[in-house]
């Protein structure tokens, strides 16, 4: 199911919004045509990123998952990066991206959204 935790959007946006974020995308697709809709999803918002200034700077298809655990994996992950937080609540309400959001929808039988902040060291 897509759709945001509330609490935890309202939070996200509340806190600092003078740096860079990067929204990691765990995606698993839908079967029969999940990717392929995915894909259509990417070529419909990459411009509408564009626009409000985000880039997707990682996209690849998961492999195998190499530990114990949670042994399901991903279909593929990305890596957005929004030049601040309210970039990405922009982008989100935005009409246009909207009507791309329903294709990417479509596509997805699950998904994971979680912002990271730029590390300045470990």
């Amino acid at each position: 199911m897509v759709a945001f935790s509330a609490d935890v959007f309202e939070k996200f946006l509340a806190e600092e919004d003078d740096a860079p974020v990067v929204m990691l995308n765990l995606l698993r697709f839908v079967p029969n045509g999940g990717r392929e809709r995915h894909l259509e999803y990417l070529r419909m918002a990459e411009p509408i990123l564009a626009r409000f200034r985000a880039r997707i700077i990682f996209r690849g298809d998961g492999l195998d998952v190499l530990t114990t655990g949670l042994t399901e994996g991903w279909d593929a992950v990305l890596l957005v990066e929004y030049p601040r937080r309210t970039a990405f609540k922009e982008m989100v309400e935005d009409p246009e991206y909207q009507e791309a959001f329903q294709v990417g929808k479509s596509a997805l039988a699950d998904i994971v959204l979680q912002p990271l902040n730029f590390s300045k060291g470990l």
